[in-house]
């Protein structure tokens, strides 16, 4: 009986490590997305290319097709340069977050500054990670933002990371 009880405790300590372990890797996880955003927010390709892996890839994810749109560090630094260069105005803030094991799961809105004034989407995107780093983003279509919101989208406008 006694081994029983010290089998049990032994397995439920076990347990108890292994939720905090996964919960600390989540914690951090999270974490590291919401800084991704921040240096994205402040236009900062070298501060979002400290999150991540040597080898990210950026794909867009549309229907049953999975278009990779860039590999690699300099070219993910090179991209979003480009990309803020061209659109000075754009910024994504966070709706939800959801963290799972070694995938980030969040819907964002990104805005912008338009040619009729503010515009504003959303999409999910979904953050891979090896390790500590973010190895892969997986983007989804655009869509517009519920009513509830006091934005409005503009059909056919270019998706914040995309």
């Amino acid at each position: 009986m006694r081994n029983l009880r010290v089998f049990l405790t032994a397995a439920l300590a076990f347990a108890a490590l292994a939720a905090v372990a996964q919960n600390s890797q989540e914690d951090r996880n999270t974490k590291a997305v919401r800084q991704f955003l921040a240096a994205f927010n402040a236009h900062d390709p070298a501060a979002m290319a400290e999150l991540v892996a040597d080898d990210i890839r950026w794909l867009s994810v549309n229907g049953s097709t999975l278009t990779v749109e860039l590999e690699g560090k300099a070219a993910f630094v090179e991209a979003m340069s480009e990309y803020f260069n061209s659109c000075p105005s754009c910024r994504s803030e966070v709706r939800s977050l959801m963290s799972s094991g070694e995938r980030v799961s969040a819907v964002e809105v990104a805005s912008w500054m338009g040619s009729n004034g503010q515009n504003a989407q959303q999409s999910m995107a979904v953050y891979e990670f090896s390790g500590s780093r973010i190895r892969a983003v997986y983007y989804f279509p655009e869509e517009a933002v519920p009513d509830d919101d006091d934005s409005t989208a503009q059909p056919g406008e270019t998706a914040v990371g995309s």
